[in-house]
């Protein structure tokens, strides 16, 4: 009800990861109770930690917990909330979730139902765009959800372009087309991707720009009437389409195009009454033209680059908004200072062709100092599994000027260690130091002209830390006293080394061949190597299929997987791809969601076999050689773990005609 304030005292929020704690964090500044929801999956994780209190909603699967309209709204009557926060991704977008907030008599912290779904639809969303004057990219948005209609338009609009899907959100659903031939693949792969990630798999079609930035605008609007928008974040850095680096304010926007980003934005949000935090999203051309992309109905996860620069609480205005009180920012009040810039750390292994990664999390070194802030979801003993989004934090960094943030970040990052899971952190080190991104040139395109390599050791390096992975192994391990000596064999890298505690310096003694060096345990996960009369400080930990390091400054992540060890339990690591054994594997737990073989098919190498879902993203199974399809395990529908054998190939040297 317009000129109605309503005191929010408990407020629920309708999500998990660093969203929940980061908003909970706010509660607790403007002493509003927090109240978590989790899953089996999350019991006992950060975000339930952080609240006040905490509610089950549901198994594991997303579906069935954090997208369950019916359990989010079981825990706001069980926990006695009278707000609900919905964070972003999950039902944050969802106008049938807004109104059952409402029909329960609770506060949705977000946009009406009513501006959400008009906006919601990307469709809908560009016919508005169109409609209040503000340019839009050309395209196909019609009803008609044939291929033969999408060839049809695809001919008329040219390539490349992008199916994309009408709910899509958080680059899911997004598909590139670079010819004709490519289309149905990426319509059918849009439309079932979105399917799973939004329960609804209405596509349409854009032309896809040349190397534009992806420009976005952070709007406000209470229900007085009143709309501002804070400026525009440069969000080009990207990768399938998903967001890794943040900045506002973007290197290539002037101070006149910003007027004209705010003022498009503003007549958006205006043309369907939004209320709430918003972000209009833009695309910009070589030229300086800019182009309407989408409305998130929500708030963004690179919102705190924008409360760096100008010092406003987003979630803070959001509660406030949403309880009826009147903006108090106008936008002449709206004065940005410094610069500020945003990654994302992902549970996920560049060095492995980016593939999620799962598993305990046994140490996260978060780094700090002037100008950082890092909003995590995730702590020592944090469980990270593929069934949910793989971010597990972010970390910004703010300077008066764009030089001194970037310092800091850089800075920042080379302090920054998360030990049990494999993440994206040694790539983002490589990323804010590479010539282009430090001049500011960035397109949504960069990633595919900079290309990161992992690095390796030297071949001696390799095999110091490969003896001080077993010399730290024993430590950690269950040996005896009195041992005089045992082999520890490592199956990736193939090692076998000796090792042997020496008393008088309480330190093992580990040899390969003609190498040695010692390793001595301080207070764990803490150890010395000494080789050659110098000494170097690591740390180690135990894994389920090994052990762990942290080795050099700074930290990078090495595993070691063992092959057999005495009086040390250990479990064997799952292959990470297909290899000559012509089983085509699961590089990670998920679910199958396509077969494109049967038994008795010729293949040929890299042919996509299957295709399986995890972490919301889907990931080809491809053929390892030429050959013939022996066997299909799996069919749609299969949840399936890292290793499992989806596809058996006999090469074709061997394949009978």
């Amino acid at each position: 009800m317009e000129g109605v304030i309503r005191r929010i005292e408990r407020l629920l929020i309708a999500n998990r990861g660093e969203i929940a704690v980061r908003i909970a964090r706010t509660c607790r500044a403007m002493g509003i109770t927090s109240i978590a929801v989790y899953s089996d999956a999350d019991e006992g994780a950060l975000h339930t930690q952080e609240c006040d209190e905490a509610v089950r909603i549901g198994p594991a699967p997303a579906r069935e917990s954090y997208l369950s309209i019916d359990n989010v709204i079981a825990a706001v009557r069980a926990s006695r909330a009278d707000a609900v926060h919905p964070g972003y991704g999950f039902l944050s977008e969802n106008a049938r979730f807004a109104q059952a907030c409402l029909d329960a008599g609770v506060i949705f912290v977000g946009p009406p139902p009513s501006a959400m779904q008009a906006v919601g639809d990307k469709i809908a969303a560009k016919r508005i765009a169109a409609d209040v004057g503000v340019p839009t990219v050309p395209g196909y948005l019609g009803e008609d959800q044939t291929i033969e209609a999408f060839t049809r338009e695809a001919r008329r609009i040219g390539t490349p372009l992008i199916a994309k899907a009408a709910a899509c959100g958080g680059g899911k659903g997004v598909r590139l087309a670079h010819d004709a031939a490519q289309l149905r693949d990426a319509v059918e792969g849009a439309q079932r991707e979105a399917r799973s990630a939004f329960g609804d798999a209405t596509v349409f079609l854009e032309r896809y720009l040349e190397s534009p930035r992806h420009v976005e605008v952070q709007i406000l609007g209470d229900r007085h009437g009143v709309y501002i928008h804070l400026n525009e974040r440069d969000c080009s850095i990207q990768r399938r389409h998903q967001k890794i680096v943040e900045e506002t304010p973007s290197p290539a926007v002037t101070a006149p195009l910003r007027d004209k980003l705010g003022s498009a934005a503003l007549a958006i949000a205006k043309a369907v009454g939004y209320q709430n935090a918003g972000t209009v999203e833009f695309m910009l051309d070589a030229n300086g033209e800019f182009y309407f992309l989408e409305v998130n109905a929500r708030l963004q996860v690179e919102h705190p680059v924008t409360e760096m620069v100008t010092g406003t609480d987003l979630v803070r205005e959001q509660i406030e908004i949403a309880a009826g009180t009147a903006l108090g920012l106008h936008q002449k009040d709206v004065a940005p200072r410094g610069h500020a810039i945003e990654v994302r750390i992902y549970a996920e292994d560049p060095a492995n062709g980016f593939l999620p990664s799962s598993g305990r999390v046994l140490e996260f070194r978060a780094p700090s100092g002037p100008g950082i802030r890092v909003d995590e979801g995730i702590a020592a003993g944090s469980i990270v599994t593929t069934d949910y989004d793989p971010m597990l934090a972010k970390l910004i960094a703010y300077g008066e000027s764009r030089a001194e943030a970037l310092g800091r970040l850089q800075a920042a990052l080379h302090d920054c260690h998360v030990a049990g899971v494999a993440t994206n952190v040694e790539f983002l080190r490589w990323l804010v130091r590479e010539p282009d991104f430090v001049a500011g040139k960035a397109a949504t395109d960069f990633l595919d002209k900079h290309h990161w390599t992992p690095a390796k050791p030297r071949p001696e390096r390799e095999v110091v830390e490969t003896l001080v992975a077993a010399g730290a192994l024993q430590s950690l391990g269950s040996w005896r006293l009195g041992s005089q000596g045992r082999t520890v064999r490592f199956s990736a890298p193939a090692a076998s080394v000796q090792a042997q505690f020496d008393w008088r310096t309480s330190a093992w003694m580990v040899r390969d061949g003609q190498t040695g060096i010692e390793v001595r345990p301080l207070a764990a996960p803490d150890f010395e190597l000494t080789a050659d009369g110098r000494s170097e400080s690591l740390r180690a930990w135990r894994t389920d299929g090994g052990i762990e390091l942290a080795v050099g400054d700074p930290p990078v992540r090495r595993a070691f997987a063992l092959d057999a060890l005495e009086d040390v339990a250990h479990a064997g690591a799952h292959a990470g791809g297909q290899g000559g054994s012509g089983s085509a594997t699961a590089p990670m737990s998920g679910t199958v969601v396509k077969v494109d073989c049967e038994p008795g098919a010729q293949v040929k190498a890299h042919q996509v076999l299957a295709v399986i879902e995890a972490m919301k993203m889907e990931h080809a199974i491809a053929a390892p050689f030429d050959g013939r399809v022996q066997s299909v395990n799996v069919r749609p529908g299969d949840r399936v773990d890292a290793g499992d054998v989806l596809v058996e190939v006999e090469p074709a040297a061997l394949a009978q005609p």
